[in-house]
């Protein structure tokens, strides 16, 4: 992570960059455990992960982990980690450029397509920028020659913002997230697919319904929503689309993705409601504490499996479990009561990144320290 300020009170920026680094920056936790919920557990069940960013977990089990220098791993039922595919020298990993998000097509257990948002260096013709990728899976491994370019995204004027999330939302498109590469200007504007939530088909086309596609031209008519700092993660529980976007000096925001909306970055950040703009479904504040922290980043809807065999307690499903990079604690915001509550504080080392749920109905956690933990109910 990168502070944005020299001094203690500095916050930090959402960036996968080196973990040395990273722990340099964050004090030492005062525990060695998480502290969860009683009949909850905690277990690692992986480690050598290198700045891990993004996973996705395939519909056995698997875990597809995207590193941030351009590699993917998986993690397999046996425990054990083996190389997905690379990515190569192409991938600029400056800063919070890199490997930034990975996906699983809704049909992968048929199709094996496996889809990526990276940060591909300036060629002859094109500046540094993100683009987005299909590959096929064959077992462990992706098939050679199997890579298509789906969706290339603007030149980036900085090394941070970058955005980068993946997912499918509840229509079955492909969503992806681009930051504002630190020019807020850009983020409300439709020349500019910097500060968006972009929405394409499985094969890179974009669909006519975008609520921008008779009013602009070629890749601009991928809009679907903007307004965005850093929105840096995505989830769907198969109705509902959230998006996790990084604040600035004050507030960090959960926001309902929805076509056309402008959700008022640079103009605004944080719940304050302005009639121009859309106003986040829950924001919290920079500080210190368990509601209070620095950068949102990991989120997804708890929505197990019917045949879960660990499912979480029954209050529990359809919540939206969020957490927060640098104070390392993992809350679950109620849809229905429009409140968070606590879930799980005191991460070792914090260094929260991404939240996924398993078929078997545990919660795992990403942390950029190459960690992938399990949170399992023991009811």
């Amino acid at each position: 992570m990168t502070p944005r300020l020299p001094t203690p009170r500095a916050r930090l920026v959402v960036a996968a960059v080196a973990v040395a680094t990273a722990v340099a920056l964050l004090p030492a936790p005062a525990v060695q455990a998480a502290r969860l919920p009683s009949g909850f557990t905690a277990r690692t069940i992986a480690t050598g992960l290198v700045v891990p960013v993004d996973m996705a977990v395939a519909p056995d089990g698997r875990v597809f982990v995207a590193e941030k220098r351009g590699r993917v791993r998986i993690r397999r039922g046996n425990g054990s980690l083996t190389t997905f595919l690379k990515l190569g020298a192409r991938v600029d990993q400056t800063d919070e450029r890199g490997l930034s998000g990975i996906a699983l097509d809704p049909d992968f257990a048929t199709n094996g397509y496996v889809y990526l948002d990276y940060t591909r260096k300036a060629t002859a013709t094109v500046g540094v920028h993100n683009e987005v990728i299909r590959v096929t899976a064959k077992g462990n491994k992706a098939v050679a020659g199997s890579e298509k370019r789906l969706f290339r995204l603007d030149r980036q004027r900085s090394t941070h913002h970058v955005g980068g999330a993946l997912e499918f939302g509840p229509d079955g498109k492909l969503y992806v997230t681009s930051g504002d590469s630190q020019r807020g200007a850009s983020a409300p504007q439709l020349s500019s697919l910097l500060g968006k939530v972009l929405r394409v088909n499985r094969n890179g086309t974009i669909p006519k319904s975008n609520p921008y596609y008779g009013r602009l031209q070629g890749r601009k008519r991928a809009i679907w929503a903007r307004g965005l700092r850093n929105p840096f993660k995505l989830s769907s529980d198969g109705r509902r689309l959230y998006v996790n976007d990084v604040g600035e000096q004050a507030w960090e925001e959960i926001n309902r993705v929805r076509g056309g909306k402008h959700y008022g970055w640079p103009a605004k950040e944080g719940p304050e409601s302005v009639k121009a703009y859309q106003p986040p479904v829950f924001a919290y504040q920079h500080g210190t504490g368990n509601k209070r922290g620095c950068a949102i980043t990991g989120g997804v809807f708890y929505t197990p499996e019917a045949d879960a065999s660990r499912p979480f307690p029954a209050g529990m499903t359809g919540d939206y479990f969020f957490a927060d990079l640098c104070r390392g604690w993992i809350r679950r915001y109620d849809v229905a009561s429009d409140t968070a509550k606590a879930f799980a504080t005191d991460f070792p080392t914090r260094q929260l990144v991404d939240l996924e749920v398993a078929p078997d109905g545990s919660l795992l956690v990403l942390r950029l320290n190459g960690k992938i933990t399990r949170i399992r109910h023991s009811g």
